[in-house]
């Protein structure tokens, strides 16, 4: 599904640092760009990179802000190299530090989410700390008078709230927040307000569904930034959708959204009704679907009545954790309607991209993609996000 507009001309893939494309073997047509070399995908090193220079410097959307509903809650999540801890203060902010005791180095907390009643302690040595970080206990403790109970308090990690979720950055000086995630909704939607219509920080999740995806990230970036494959995998969809049959590149620009098919009445997997137009969404929005990927690792998706938002966990050079919630008003959750045929459309799209990517993956370590492949024109624009790829890791 694609994200980003198809440029008006072919941009090439900049010869970037760390690994430059190489050289297509012969001109390219007109009509066909190249792609990353197939190590991109499979070499530990560049994953590596990845994690140093994007995951770890950009923002993450980590986690779902109501799933730490009281003081004391917490969740774990893998953000590049780290274990980010999320908690909730006593005073009801969410707060993010590195899951290491500063003491000998131990995992904090070693579940992937919890609740505690007051405290945070290492089950090493029992150093024990506040919701808001700051040590403030310790076995002998005050023998030590010398030892600053904030100094020698967990390493704090910057947090912005957005959309319900959190997001955390581990860079010393993070990027503009409105810049590079606000931003990114503006870049698609064309203006700030659009995505507000939506309110998504008070609709209420009515399911989640956790894909353990055996491909890069890249691969899974790449697929839904295009629907050449659409007509080929996704006849749900496209029954929904049907410009996506085509392709839609042709139709694609800064505020359009794939508009509903004749005699389709809501975004679920028969076409029937869904629920209620959410109440802010604006006649213009109404009918259509619109997706936005907030790189590296978030895709947001858009209808009159749900918002779809997948969260990616890169694991390995293969391996890919993706979470996917979808949102509702809060009164369709707490009547229990069923939300299952709005659910299992995209469950199934999810399903038939993820079964995609991992018949890919293999292939990214063969002798035949060693200088990688082609983008057709209706996949040009991930000629952009490869260069913007190069561009980060070189920086």
């Amino acid at each position: 599904m694609t994200t980003i507009p198809a440029p008006e001309s072919p941009l090439p893939v900049a010869p970037q640092q760390p690994s430059p494309l190489p050289a297509a073997p012969g001109a390219l047509p007109p009509s066909l760009l190249a792609t990353l070399p197939g190590h991109y995908y499979t070499d530990p090193e560049i994953f590596r990179q990845e994690q140093e220079h994007l995951f770890e410097e950009m923002w993450f959307c980590a986690v779902r802000g109501a799933d730490l509903a009281k003081p004391g809650a917490f969740r774990t999540v893998q953000v590049g190299r780290e274990s980010v801890l999320i908690t909730r203060s006593r005073t009801g902010e969410l707060r993010a530090f590195l899951n290491i005791c500063r003491h000998r180095g131990a995992r904090l907390c070693v579940e992937e989410a919890g609740e505690v009643r007051r405290n945070l302690q290492c089950p090493y040595h029992a150093w024990t700390y506040d919701l808001d970080g700051k040590l403030v206990a310790a076995p002998n403790l005050v023998k030590m008078p010398d030892v600053d109970r904030v100094e020698y308090g967990l390493v704090k990690v910057a947090l912005r709230e957005w959309l319900g979720y959190a997001w955390v950055c581990l860079a010393d000086e993070p990027p503009s927040f409105e810049e590079t995630v606000m931003g990114a909704a503006v870049e698609r939607l064309g203006n700030a307000a659009a995505i507000d219509h939506y309110g998504t920080e008070n609709l209420a999740l009515g399911k989640r569904i956790v894909y353990d995806v055996k491909a890069n990230w890249k691969l899974i970036v790449e697929n839904f930034m295009e629907c050449y494959h659409c007509a080929t995998i996704h006849p749900e969809l496209t029954d929904v959708l049907p410009e996506f049959a085509e392709g839609y590149a042709a139709q694609y620009y800064v505020g359009h959204g794939a508009e509903f098919g004749e005699g389709i009445e809501g975004f679920t997997v028969d076409g029937s009704e869904g629920f209620a137009k959410l109440p802010a969404v604006s006649a213009d929005q109404d009918r259509r679907y619109y997706a936005i990927t907030v790189k590296p690792t978030v895709f947001i998706n858009l209808v009159p009545d749900h918002v779809i938002l997948h969260r990616m966990f890169p694991l390995a050079e293969d391996r890919t954790i993706v979470e996917c919630d979808w949102l509702y008003a809060p009164e369709v959750v707490e009547s229990g309607a069923d939300v299952s045929k709005s659910v299992e459309l995209f469950h199934r799209v999810n399903e038939q991209d993820f079964e995609a990517c991992e018949r890919t993956q293999p292939a990214m370590a063969s002798r035949a993609y060693r200088k990688g492949g082609v983008l057709v024109p209706t996949e040009h624009h991930i000629g952009i996000f490869h260069e913007w790829l190069l561009q980060k890791l070189n920086s």
